[in-house]
């Protein structure tokens, strides 16, 4: 159920058309989650500033029951910013990322949720 959504103000023609396949198997890796259960969504055009500079930058939001915490995030952290700086030429000092780790029954999946899924 990992959900990784990618706000940034970088035009939709610099996205590359596999930026999302790739992006949804370098977290599923990164989680030790299987890329079925990835949700990748992506919203470039934004109008967003970052340190007053309307430079590239952009903010992420990374969701996930279980598989975060103090370690794991900086794991997740490096895997996700190196994907976005190589392929959107986004430095990692102009963006966060926000994890969240979410109870398995706050999230629905099949007509039920995760919890009694899991």
């Amino acid at each position: 159920m990992p959900i990784l959504t990618l706000e940034t103000n970088v035009p939709s023609s610099k996205i590359p058309k596999d930026f999302n396949q790739e992006m949804s198997r370098i977290v599923a890796k990164s989680l030790g989650k299987p890329d079925e259960y990835m949700c990748i969504h992506i919203r470039p055009d934004q109008n967003i500033i970052f340190g007053n500079s309307n430079d590239p930058c952009a903010y992420v939001t990374l969701m996930s029951i279980g598989k975060l915490g103090v370690e794991e995030n900086k794991k997740h952290s490096k895997a996700i910013m190196e994907k976005i700086t190589n392929d959107l030429g986004i430095p990692n000092t102009r963006m966060y990322i926000w994890f969240v780790d979410l109870p398995a029954a706050d999230c629905g999946y099949a007509g039920s949720t995760f919890d009694g899924i899991l």
